[in-house]
């Protein structure tokens, strides 16, 4: 059975979404025969950042939970500070599956529509990029997005359920601001149409509440704006703006060849995807405000009702106490990380050694990166990951009571624990304390400082289940050896082979025979070729 929700008709456009709600058919509810579902989920707390405390997680429409997510403006490369953003938000995406839950996930790509500045001036960062590098707008966005994707792999996120781009997106953004206009809270000047805070204010008296903002200031604000005489108010924000002739991203709409507001964009596709009300929203503490803000202003103004019932925010990014700025030139991007290339650490970090870092610190905390804390990070990483590896190799416990009660007690307790620091608003740090707790019983059973029947059967199997499915699936950690290996592999052979060539071109035949012999042993085969030398395992 299928029910369909049609939201924000306006032209000849319709939001629609379409959920099976086949469990809500009969007198018995979804969560009823999910037992462990509904144990879990009773639980979950969520601090909400519009009500500004934790709040149980009740989904509208369970099992199915609906999350957006801002992402990147494609214009440079990812930084840490939204790496750790979409990081949060993957732990959440993947706790939440883990639950149970059956999870559609949007995070959006802005490819048009985000200027310079948020007060609705500037130049488009991706136009403004294209122009500098006299290429097309959409090389920028596709080159970006490629990198993007590339470092959100590498960190091992789980690509979200849809992954909407702005400029796919325009016919849905002409319609709601259609809407808006119709619902009499925006007004067209000059080719653009901006959104009026003055009157939605009097009938929604909570802008403001979400980033903690005073109306009357924003209200009595002032600004010298290029197209601030085109305001009815300072506080006044684009959703439509007509293009300059030189603008290079523009299309047709009913008011002018122009371009749609930043914020529209994640309006129209949440509400196309999600519908007019869903369960999370998550972003940067940085876009609380106006971005934020103003998408519940532009769902109001379009459907009636605010979109969002729990709204997440990440906190900032410092390094060595400082706050993370290209300004300051203490800017450091993930590659940069990763490769070693940078001025601020001694050595390269591997990406999962910076996703355990920063999962080590909760979402809502400032988190600094230095690098001592990131060589411990390296350290508890491979401890984590060694108790991993030997968990599998345990003696089986045979006897359903066990010897050691009191440490059967404790391995129960932690892995309660593990539950109850997720549910307390995700808290990952104190989740992977818990981890460490159940590592040092493992190592101890392995290296028979307790005996192999110390735990009952029954949680002697929860520990193998338990242990290795919250660091893999949930905080989405995994052994990254063989990989560190094949670098390692790969940059000895580079070594071997150039020594080789120097040989070579110093007509030393002796010691290139020597060389390729002594690789042939180890089932290496070496190919000489025009275009140079290459390997190969046997």
């Amino acid at each position: 059975m299928t029910a369909t929700y049609t939201h924000c008709p306006a032209k000849n456009i319709q939001l629609t979404r379409h959920l099976p709600f086949a469990c809500k058919q009969d007198n018995t509810s979804y969560l009823q025969k999910m037992p462990y579902l509904c144990a879990m989920e009773s639980k979950l707390k969520i601090y909400n950042t519009f009500s500004r405390q934790k709040e149980v997680f009740e989904p509208l429409n369970p099992p199915f939970v609906g999350m957006y997510v801002c992402g990147p403006t494609v214009y440079s490369d990812v930084h840490l500070g939204n790496c750790r953003t979409f990081m949060t938000f993957d732990v959440v995406y993947r706790y939440l599956l883990h639950l149970g839950y059956k999870v559609r996930y949007v995070r959006n790509i802005t490819d048009v529509g985000h200027l310079e500045s948020d007060a609705d001036e500037g130049e488009d960062k991706i136009a403004k990029k294209a122009r500098l590098e006299q290429i097309e707008p959409m090389e920028v966005v596709q080159r970006y997005t490629n990198g993007f994707r590339e470092v959100m792999h590498l960190l091992n996120t789980l690509p979200p359920s849809i992954e909407p781009t702005a400029t796919g997106h325009l016919m849905e953004q002409i319609a709601m601001v259609q809407k808006i206009l119709d619902n009499g809270l925006a007004y067209e000047k000059n080719g653009s149409v901006y959104f009026d805070v003055v009157k939605f204010t009097q009938q929604y008296p909570h802008y403001g509440k979400l980033s903690g903002k005073v109306v009357d200031d924003l209200l009595q604000e002032s600004r010298d704006l290029k197209k601030q005489d085109e305001k009815n108010n300072p506080a006044d924000f684009a959703i439509w703006m007509k293009a300059a002739p030189e603008h290079l991203m523009h299309w047709q709409s009913p008011w002018s060849v122009g371009f749609p507001g930043w914020h529209l964009e994640c309006s129209a596709m949440s509400t196309k995807y999600l519908g007019e009300q869903f369960d999370l929203h998550g972003g940067g503490m940085d876009l609380q405000f106006p971005h934020h803000e103003n998408e519940i202003a532009q769902n109001v103004g379009c459907c009636g009702t605010a979109p969002v019932r729990y709204w997440m925010h990440g906190n900032m990014l410092t390094i060595n106490g400082q706050k993370m700025s290209k300004s300051l030139g203490n800017s450091v991007l993930p590659h940069e990380l990763f490769t070693g290339q940078n001025n601020f650490m001694s050595q390269p970090y591997s990406p999962m050694t910076v996703r355990f870092f920063m999962l080590q610190t909760h979402y809502r905390s400032t988190l600094d990166f230095s690098d001592t804390a990131l060589q411990a990070a390296e350290k508890g990483f491979k401890r984590l990951m060694n108790s991993l590896q030997l968990l599998p190799q345990l003696p089986h416990a045979s006897n359903t009571h066990p010897t050691l009660p009191d440490e059967d007690k404790m391995v129960q307790d932690t892995c309660n624990a593990i539950y109850e620091h997720l549910n307390d608003d995700f808290n990952t740090a104190m989740a992977l304390a818990d981890l460490f707790e159940l590592s040092g019983k493992i190592n101890a059973l392995y290296h028979k400082q307790l005996p192999p029947d110390a735990l009952g059967l029954d949680t002697f199997n929860r520990l193998q289940s338990v242990f290795p499915a919250i660091i893999l699936d949930v905080l989405g950690l995994k052994d990254d050896t063989a990989a560190a290996n094949n670098q390692l592999a790969d940059g000895l052979m580079g070594l071997i082979l150039d020594l080789r060539s120097d040989a070579r071109a110093k007509k030393d035949w002796a010691t290139s025979d020597i060389i390729r012999d002594r690789l042939k042993n180890l089932k290496i085969v070496v190919k000489d070729g025009k275009e140079g030398t290459t390997w190969a395992v046997e």
